[in-house]
């Protein structure tokens, strides 16, 4: 599935509210750092406050190597999920639970961007929209990662230094009716290697496979939001764009007890009116410069994409690190969906991990707490865990036995990401974008969330 600051000032004030997120101390946290100029400050979604975790979560980044790791099968896990909606389908924008968020956000920072049109299939219409000039930033259009408009913080789309590979995996967790490469088998693969991953969790499927969801916690992967049903963003309106991460957050908060601080729109399909919602929302966004198209593979909800065709593509990237053309670092766009795909992830990961350093989307970018429960402080690019200041939870976790059945099992996206195949920046492009160069004024503002990160 695809996914794929004009100004240093701008860059600066995404950095200062990047590092000013990490500083809350707890689940009921005050706003972060912002200033008039830059994008609103972002808070904790307090529309979540009520939300109660199941128990038998970890409470915190898991210590030591792979040998301490839980591998095997998954803990039985029942979910009531009664009161959520229907998996793989629209969810109603009109409900109180969806209200209270609309009712957060300060509309006067959401910008008036048109509402697209697209298709079943996620195809968007782009008719009539001037991609040269891309006022809206709309990404599906023209690939823009970074707005002309300084209230609308940039996406990540790529590790800042040469040689990171910023590892995810969307679309899980892989659920049970995927047979035997569903979760734990690619969680226990990536256990083995000592590898934490960047996981962009479907709502729809945290609440069919709870168990998987909270094995990724204990695991110390990082798990972001990335929507209930998989729709192409920019053609939902402004209350159904909440509605679509607000039953995701809510899900992967109520299974696992954390409230992300990440999303990634499918297809890639973001613009600057959907960037603003999810920003509100507690939500950076987070891209990517390198597709394995892996998700076109035959297989459950896949295409007719040759593997060969994406081992040339694995070969290629590891080729040009050795043999040092490749001078950028990479966020990589990689799935749970199927047999395919888990396969395909397990064959070349070893061999990414000879060639770059291979780490969560979040290491690359010192960002050490993705979640608002600041009791979770992952690595940092040194690979060392900062001191943070933290506060106890403000989540109750519940102590009561789930005695509900879990749900039945939920549909497969008929299609997958496939507005711009194979997406990768070129030469011209990596050299002209501040994210692809260590020398750039991103290289600044990172070394400025390094520091902030060390002195809390």
């Amino acid at each position: 599935m695809l996914y794929s600051l004009t100004s240093t000032v701008a860059l600066v004030l995404t950095a200062a509210t990047i590092t000013g997120a990490q500083n809350t101390s707890s689940t009921n946290a005050t706003t972060t750092t912002s200033t008039a100029s830059g994008p609103p400050a972002q808070v904790s979604p307090a529309w979540l406050s009520s939300v109660t975790p199941l128990s038998g979560n970890v409470k915190a980044y898991p210590e030591g190597g792979n040998g301490t790791l839980p591998t095997g099968p998954l803990a039985s896990l029942t979910f009531d999920y009664s009161g959520y909606p229907e998996g793989w389908k629209s969810p109603s924008a009109t409900s109180a639970e969806v209200l209270a968020a609309v009712n957060a956000i300060d509309w006067s920072a959401v910008p008036n961007s048109a509402v697209r049109k697209a298709d079943s299939k996620g195809d968007l219409t782009m008719t009539g929209y001037d991609s040269e000039k891309d006022p809206d930033c709309w990404w599906s259009a023209s690939g823009c990662v970074k707005s002309k408009n300084p209230l609308i913080p940039a996406d990540a789309a790529a590790c800042p230094q040469v040689g990171d590979w910023g590892l995810t995996y969307d679309d899980g967790p892989l659920t049970a009716d995927a047979g035997t490469y569903a979760e734990p088998h690619l969680y226990d693969f990536l256990a083995e290697h000592n590898q934490k991953a960047g996981l962009f969790y479907i709502g729809s499927n945290v609440i069919a496979a709870p168990a998987a969801a909270q094995r990724a916690l204990a695991d110390g992967h990082t798990l972001c939001v990335h929507t209930w049903s998989h729709p192409a963003m920019t053609s939902l309106s402004n209350n159904n764009v909440v509605a679509e991460l607000y039953w995701t957050l809510k899900a992967i908060k109520e299974v696992t007890g954390v409230t992300s601080k990440c999303w990634r729109p499918p297809y890639g399909d973001v613009d600057d009116r959907v960037r603003a919602i999810a920003w509100q929302m507690g939500l950076t966004t987070v891209l990517w410069d390198l597709d394995t198209d892996d998700w076109n593979m035959p297989g459950d909800g896949g295409g007719n994409l040759s593997p060969e065709t994406v081992d040339g593509y694995f070969e290629s990237w590891i080729s040009n690190r050795k043999n040092g053309t490749d001078k950028t670092g990479h966020i990589v766009l990689q799935h749970e969906l199927n047999n395919s795909t888990v396969l395909m992830a397990e064959k070349w990961l070893p061999q990414v991990k000879e060639a770059f350093n291979v780490v969560p989307w979040n290491q690359c970018f010192n960002i050490s707490t993705p979640y608002w429960e600041t009791n979770f402080v992952y690595p940092v690019s040194n690979g060392s865990v900062p001191v943070v200041a933290t506060a106890s939870s403000a989540i109750p976790v519940s102590t009561a036995a789930v005695t509900s059945s879990s749900p039945s099992p939920v549909a497969k996206p008929s299609a997958s990401d496939n507005t711009n195949a194979n997406a990768v920046l070129s030469p011209a492009e990596s050299a002209a974008s501040p994210r692809m160069s260590v020398s750039s004024p991103v290289a600044m503002f990172l070394g400025m969330i390094a520091i902030a990160a060390y002195a809390v």
